[in-house]
This record gives structure tokens, sequence and C-alpha cells, in this order.
């Protein structure tokens, strides 16, 4: 085990999740086993033609860096992030399988009341609102079906935003990951910048490490100041272990280091809705979201293939600095955070071209960083290996 594995697990946490895959590793996968997410029967309407899929996820503990944030810095709008990154990170899930319409949504809110006021709540629900008009001027249908709010102060030391997404699509629809196969190309979506529907620029965190990026970057001032930011059973040399205030000068897009870690989840909904209408969906092989799992997420998908990820994009600021800062290698960092490529589309080449076209002309760049090929020692299970930037080929 890694010094790093071992701090991730001190602070309550697993970059691996393998209790959680263990849990559900015999549980039915749905009409399309090979999709990013679990599709079942179209129990919705009954038509065969259809199929449903409901998925759930939130902001994690994001929502307890924002809450220091608000305390110290009084700037409650970083809440609306927060509710961003948790309605994204469902949205995108969805639409890695193809879902772009149809979509109902719904939110749980979960506070300490004697620490979240009622204008938080406001806020995140005001974040929720905002962000689905936005998806909907871009093509994209979703709907508010509303959502609960529960004080529950003796289980959420502050507070935690979750939500959950149903839609109703055509079968035909659907993006099967099994479909990917040797001589693909990986078209890798950038995670940072200023995408033509965002207000700010963003550095490109996503929702996924927060727990390890907060603590190893902030200082452990705000571990005397806010003991109810972190669990009770945490080591106290794994808190709040970095050098950084949340108020010193990021040095990119005008941020500061905290609203740098903040920057709320980039959606990929309408770029991809785009990618649909002009390339077709029966080009597309597959689409991974890199959420849990950072550059190694696509392992899961496919059969007996390797993912070569031979020419990755430059690593942005905010992960070099993580890094610096934690003294995290290469190997464990592209484990854990997208590294600056939050979403892939995996096709043949002659398609590539079409892909980062579309995605330029929402200013968000674009790269080949690899290809698939055949895994020559099994049929069945994959291998992920990632060229770092000091020149080392990481396996997986």
């Amino acid at each position: 085990m890694t010094n790093y594995d071992d701090r991730y697990l001190k602070r309550g946490v697993s970059a691996s999740k393998s209790e959680v895959h263990d849990s559900i590793k015999n549980a039915d996968r749905g009409l399309f086993p090979g999709a990013f997410c679990k599709i079942i029967e179209d129990v919705l309407g009954g038509d065969d033609a259809f199929c449903n899929i409901m998925h759930a996820d939130g902001a994690g503990t994001k929502s307890s860096l924002a809450y220091i944030y608000y305390r110290e810095t009084g700037d409650i709008s970083v809440f609306r992030g927060i509710a961003q990154d948790s309605l994204v990170m469902n949205v995108d899930d969805v639409i890695a399988a193809g879902a772009v319409s149809n979509m109902l949504f719904s939110n749980t809110i979960g506070r300490n009341k004697h620490l979240i006021p009622g204008e938080v709540i406001k806020e995140i629900i005001a974040g929720y609102e905002e962000m689905i008009a936005m998806l909907n001027d871009n093509g994209v249908g979703i709907r508010s079906c509303g959502g609960e709010t529960a004080d529950v102060g003796d289980l959420v030391k502050t507070v935690i935003a979750d939500s959950t997404i149903a839609v109703r699509m055509k079968r035909a629809d659907v993006i099967d990951n099994s479909n990917i196969a040797p001589e693909d190309v990986i078209v890798a979506l950038a995670s940072h910048g200023q995408a033509a529907y965002e207000k700010h620029y963003n550095a490109g965190i996503g929702s996924n490490g927060l727990t390890s990026a907060r603590h190893d970057v902030f200082t452990k001032i705000y571990m005397d100041k806010y003991p109810e930011s972190f669990a009770d059973k945490t080591p106290a040399d794994y808190v709040y272990c970095g050098k950084y205030n949340l108020t010193d000068d990021f040095g990119h897009g005008g941020l500061t280091v905290g609203q740098a870690v903040l920057s709320p989840t980039r959606t990929y909904a309408p770029v991809l809705k785009k990618v649909f209408d002009e390339i077709g969906r029966k080009n597309i092989h597959g689409i991974v979201h890199n959420s849990g799992g950072g550059q190694v997420k696509c392992r899961s998908f496919g059969r007996g293939v390797v993912y070569v990820k031979d020419s990755m994009m430059d690593i942005p600021p905010l992960f070099e600095l993580i890094r610096s800062s934690s003294g995290t290698d290469y190997p464990e960092m592209y484990q854990v955070f997208n590294m600056g490529s939050r979403m892939e589309v995996i096709l043949p080449e002659r398609y590539a071209e079409e892909v980062m076209s579309v995605a330029g002309s929402f200013n968000i760049d674009s790269k080949v960083i690899g290809f698939v090929d055949k895994n020559p020692d099994s049929c069945e299970s994959n291998r992920v290996i990632i060229t770092a930037p000091d020149g080392r080929k990481i396996e997986y």
C-alpha cells in the first residue's frame, strides 16, 4: 500500500471503492451491461422500443469546503456551485449513456440547522434552477421535480447536496460501451478553461478527490477553526496539512486557491448533444465520464482491451498545485483526479476531428490522447497504460 493510499484511508474514504464494487459485483447489470449507467426496461411507459435510467449522485465532501469558504469570506454564492456539482455528476453520467432529453430531476439537501441557515438552502436551490435553465437553453431537456430538505444535524455536520435523475429514452439511442474496440481512438475533452456556457474560468477539479484535495492543499488553521468540517476520527496529521489559505491568489482566471478548488463541475451535455446530432450515435463506440477513478475509469468498460493514453493533455495548474502540495506521485494522481480531462469520447479515428471541432465551438479544448488496443494477456479483463509527463509508462 502506498503512502497516498494510507492517507486516503485514514481520512475515511477509498480511492478504489473496492468494498462498494465488491458489494454490487453480482447485481443485475440491466439491458446494456456495457453502458456507462445501468439501463432497464421501460417501466415508465411499457414500450419495448424504450428504456429507463435512474441515477443518483451528489457534490460529496466538496460542500464541506464550501461551508468553510462561506464562513471565512461571507461569499454565499459558492453554494450555487455545489448545486451544479450535484446536478452535473448525474447529468453527465446519463449523457455518457446517450440520454439528452426526458430527464426528471430531484434533489435532497441534508443540513445541520445550527450551522447552515436558510439563506444557504435558498442558494443551493437557486443554483439547481439556474443550471437546469442553462441546460434547457442548450437543448438538453431536463425538468425539476422539487426535492427534500432535511434537518439532520445528528448525522450531517454541515451540509450535503445529493440528487437523483430519471430518464426515459429510446433503446436505439443508447451509447453502449461494449462496442469499444481495438483501433478506436480516445478524444479527451478538457475540464479547465472557460466554456462558452460558463460564467467564469474553471480550474477543472470536478467533484472527485475533494477529501484529498482540501486536506492536502489548505493549512492547519482550518482544523482548529472548523472542526465540524472533517471526521472526528481522522488523525490530526492528516487534517489540513497543506500550505495555502483559502484566499491566497491562485494565479489563473482571477481566482483564489479556495475558488479554484471549488470550481463547479463542468457539464459536457451541450457538447455531447451536438456531437450526437452531427456525427450520429452509431459512430460513437463509447463515452467515459472520468469521475470516480479518474483517468483509470475507462478500465471498467469494453472487454479484453488496453487503453493506451500516450499523449495526455497538459496538466492544468490546479492539479500541479495539488501534486506539489501533497507530494503525491503521478500514478496516484491519475487514479484519483481527472488531471485535465473529465470526458472521453471513444470512436473510429475518422470521426475524431469532428468531435474536436464541436468541442472547439464551445471553447473547450480537446485532443486525441491515445487509442484502444487488444489486451494480449486476456480476452476478458482490461488495462490502462498512461504516459506521465516525466516519460514513465504507468500501468493499471
